[in-house]
Parts: C-alpha cells; sequence; structure tokens
C-alpha cells in the first residue's frame, strides 16, 4: 500500500489517482442509467397515460432489487474482485437500459425498472476497489470522491436527459435519450475491464474463508446479524404490496401470498448460509486479533438508512416536487432545479470523507446527521409561496448534510475488516435501499411536507443509535493465502 497520504487529483501517472478516476466514472455512469427515468417520468407518464400511483410504483420499483443486488454484488466482489464484476454490471446494465427504453406498455416498464435496480449494486464494488488502492489516513476522502463524483450522475442525467429527448425530437425522443445512456455504459464496461486492476502492484487481494454470508465472531453478534436481515426482507415484502390490487395492482391477487412465501423461504435460505460460514467460528472461537464488532456494521446500516435512503427518494420525487409547487415551471427547468440536490454531491460526500479523516469517525458522524435532520424540517415548510431560489438553496443546505453524511458512513465501511468490505459495503449499501423503499412508500400515503417531516423525524432517532458507535483504531488481522497474518493500519 502506498505510504503517501494525499490525494493529487491530476497525477495521472499515479496509478492509484488513475484508478480513482476510472472508478468513479464507472459509478457515475450506473447513476446516470439507474436515475434516467426521473428526469423524463412527465414524457413517460403522458406515453403510457400513467396515473400518479403508477409513476410512483415505478419510484419504488427501481430501487427495490438493489436491496438483494448489494448484498450479493458484496459477496462477488469480495470472491472475484471489483474488475471483472463492475465490468459485467455495467454491461448488463446496458442490455436491461435498452430494454427499458423500447417497452411498449407499463406492465413491461415496470418489469425492466425493477430489473434495472440491479445497476444500482455499483457503488459497492468500488467501495472495495478504492479501498484496497488507499491508505486508511487517505481513504475517508478517496471514497467520497469516488462516492461524490458517482452520485453526480443523477444530477447529470436530470440536468441533460430532458433537453437531450427535445433534441432527438418526435415522441419518441425520450427512449432515445434513455437508450444513449444505456451504449455508454456497456463501451464504458469493456474500457473499465481493460484499464482496472484489482490491488497495487505486490498487493495482496483478501478474500472471505467462506463465502454465502458475512463472517461474525460471537453468538451476540450472529444473533445481531439475522435482526438486521428482517428489515431488507420486510421493505421487499411491503413492495409486493404496493404492486398487488391494493396498491397499483401490477400483480395478480393469487401472485401475492406465494411471492411473501417465497420470501420467507428465501430468508430462512440465507439464515442457514449464514449459519454454514460461522458454524466453526461459533463453536470453537476466534483469535483475538481477528475479532470485530458487528454493532458497528449495524450502526453505519441504520446510518445509511436515512442518508443515502432519503437521497434516493428525495431524488427520485424532486422534479415532480417542483412541478406541483411551483406554478410556471416546465419539465425542462424543474429538472435543472432538482438537480441541486444531487449536484451537492461534487462537494458534500469529499468533505463528509474528509471530516471523517481528519476530526473523528464517530463526531463527524453526529454532526452530519444531526445536520441533516434540522435540514429536512427545513424543506418541510417549503409550499408555493417561497421564493424560487430560496427554495433552491434549501434543497442544497440539506443536501449537503446528507451526503456529506454519506462520506462519513463510507470512510469508516473499509476500515472494519479489510477482506469482507465488499459484503459489508454491500449490507450498508442495501440499507440505502431499504430506506429509499421505507420513505417511497411513506410518500405514497402523504402530502410532501409530510414526507419531510418522517425522514427529518427518523434522523433524530437514528442520531441516538449513531451515538453508540466506537471509531476503529489500531490495527486489523488479515490472512495470507500462505497462512500467515499480516496487520492492517486501520487508525
Amino acid at each position: 500500500m502506498h505510504a503517501d497520504h494525499k490525494i493529487r487529483l491530476l497525477d495521472l501517472k499515479d496509478p492509484k489517482i488513475k484508478t480513482l478516476h476510472i472508478t468513479w466514472f464507472a459509478f457515475f455512469l450506473t447513476f446516470v442509467v439507474w436515475f434516467n427515468h426521473a428526469p423524463l417520468l412527465v414524457f413517460m407518464k403522458e406515453a403510457f397515460d400513467m396515473s400518479s400511483q403508477q409513476v410512483k410504483a415505478l419510484m419504488i420499483l427501481n430501487v427495490a432489487l438493489t436491496i438483494p443486488a448489494r448484498i450479493i454484488i458484496g459477496i462477488l466482489v469480495d470472491k472475484f474482485g471489483p474488475r471483472r464484476v463492475y465490468s459485467a454490471l455495467l454491461v448488463t446494465s446496458s442490455v436491461l437500459c435498452m430494454l427499458f427504453a423500447f417497452a411498449n406498455s407499463y406492465e413491461q416498464l415496470a418489469l425492466f425498472r425493477f430489473m434495472m435496480g440491479f445497476v444500482g449494486a455499483g457503488f459497492v464494488i468500488g467501495i472495495r476497489m478504492v479501498g484496497e488502492w488507499f491508505p486508511h489516513k487517505s481513504v475517508g476522502i478517496a471514497e467520497g470522491i469516488y462516492g461524490g463524483w458517482g452520485n453526480f450522475g443523477s444530477a447529470a442525467a436530470a440536468m441533460s436527459l430532458p433537453t437531450l429527448a427535445l433534441l432527438y425530437g418526435g415522441e419518441d425522443g425520450w427512449r432515445y435519450a434513455l437508450a444513449t445512456t444505456g451504449v455508454i455504459a456497456g463501451l464504458y464496461g469493456v474500457f473499465y475491464f481493460v484499464n482496472a486492476r484489482d490491488t497495487p502492484k505486490g498487493s495482496t487481494y483478501f478474500k472471505p474463508k467462506k463465502s454465502g454470508g458475512l463472517e461474525v465472531t460471537c453468538w451476540k453478534d450472529f444473533w445481531l446479524l439475522i435482526a438486521m436481515n428482517v428489515p431488507m426482507y420486510a421493505a421487499l415484502a411491503v413492495l409486493v404490496w404496493k404492486l398487488s390490487p391494493s396498491g397499483v395492482a401490477l400483480l395478480p391477487e393469487a401472485a401475492v401470498w406465494p411471492i411473501w412465501l417465497g420470501l420467507i423461504a428465501l430468508f430462512a435460505f440465507q439464515m442457514h448460509a449464514i449459519w454454514g460460514v460461522n458454524r466453526e467460528n461459533l463453536k470453537h472461537g476466534v483469535p483475538e486479533h481477528d475479532k470485530y464488532q458487528f454493532k458497528q456494521v449495524a450502526i453505519l446500516n441504520w446510518s445509511y438508512f436515512v442518508t443515502f435512503g432519503s437521497e434516493l427518494a428525495v431524488v427520485s420525487m424532486l422534479p415532480l416536487f417542483f412541478l406541483d409547487t411551483f406554478e410556471g415551471l416546465d419539465p425542462v427547468k424543474a429538472g435543472l432545479l432538482a438537480s441541486g440536490f444531487a449536484f451537492m454531491n461534487l462537494v458534500a460526500r469529499p468533505t463528509g470523507g474528509w471530516f471523517s479523516d481528519n476530526f473523528g469517525r464517530r463526531k463527524s458522524l453526529l454532526i452530519l446527521i444531526g445536520g441533516l435532520a434540522m435540514g429536512y424540517f427545513v424543506l418541510a415548510q417549503v409550499d408555493g409561496t417561497w421564493w424560487i431560489p430560496l427554495a433552491v438553496i434549501a434543497t442544497m443546505c440539506c443536501s449537503f448534510f446528507v451526503q456529506a453524511g454519506e462520506g462519513a458512513v463510507f470512510a469508516i465501511v473499509p476500515l472494519i475488516k479489510r477482506r469482507m468490505t465488499g459484503q459489508i459495503a454491500g449490507m450498508t449499501g442495501a440499507y440505502g435501499n431499504v430506506g429509499a423503499v421505507t420513505y417511497l412508500t411513506v410518500l405514497s400515503f402523504v402530502d410532501y411536507s409530510t414526507f419531510f417531516m418522517v425522514i427529518g423525524a427518523s434522523a433524530l432517532v437514528i442520531f441516538f443509535i449513531a451515538m453508540m458507535l466506537s471509531e476503529p483504531k489500531g490495527k486489523i488481522a488479515e490472512m495470507l493465502p500462505d497462512g500467515t497474518v499480516q496487520m492492517i493500519d486501520v487508525g
């Protein structure tokens, strides 16, 4: 691992800087593809004569599959390495994007939007990649740059795709705009495979001892891990209910109970897999130097629930919020105004990582979650009487705390257990999507003001949970392929 802790972003001769740039751009493209529908919903609503409930269903579908996808991708990254997994994800997302762009019915649109949720797992891959290339004293800001510029993809989509659709012209201009993003993602997947490398020269890529579940080191952590899996399946069960005749009627009543039973069976299968991975550890114990606290992972999960979960939900609804709240706006202007929320990623997420690197992991996270809560309470007051520039400023101030909080969360993730970084990042990222499904489900029942109030209130609860976080310190132990132990600095 390189000893230089400074990040010189223009020094492309430095292999770790080159890796950071090509990896954040891969993440950027996944976000463009993942949220390419949001600024074009007004065109799709007209083309398919969608009701407002059908539009909200698309928003929920877009984030649903990402819950299991991030868990799966985390396992694959730790096993096969980020280079191969990122390349495969980009190429696959290209195909799904094209299918979505040229869907002929609302049912097809909904199906392919649901499948495209898999591309949202791309974030997890780069967390492991960047964690491999940067030392602990600068990993926070490096992960922040990766996440911030990557998340900016949703803002780039909001700013550019309505205009691109108009440039293509005709009734199908929006389809060609969507398809363009898919083509670019596929080509970049090939580029990434050719140019990326999993680790610096001479470094070891540590892999989990077993695949199929997260390793824990005591019975208390085992039961906490089981409990932390429940909300992910509950979010998927809520989604099924939203798609049933009780919601938007995409699923027939006869399909609802079989799917719920299937989720229960899948949960049982996953618990069996987790037991299989941890059986020996729990029966015989693990060396003291190899232990870690799963409580840290759980706290980061809930922190990401409210930070990234609220960002996903707000990015999905903000263009329509501006259209419905302020008279005289067209879709292009509403998309540009809404892009301010995601635009802050460029500054906020790296700043959150930098705060964490320099002022303490726990303190930084608490300050940012507290600021996030206050920001959403302010947004709850926005109505048609507000001066539009002031509403945009309030949106961007709230967004700063949201995304800086995300940066602070993932400044800690790579420091818990190196060989399981992909799985820890996958579970934490999945909780972001659980948050998104939760908040978007709330939005389907309440008005915009109450929606923002609910997010703010939940942030205050999670603030007190985050007070129990203890900072990673000292060194973590990882096993080399020859059986010897290597100690890695984490603080």
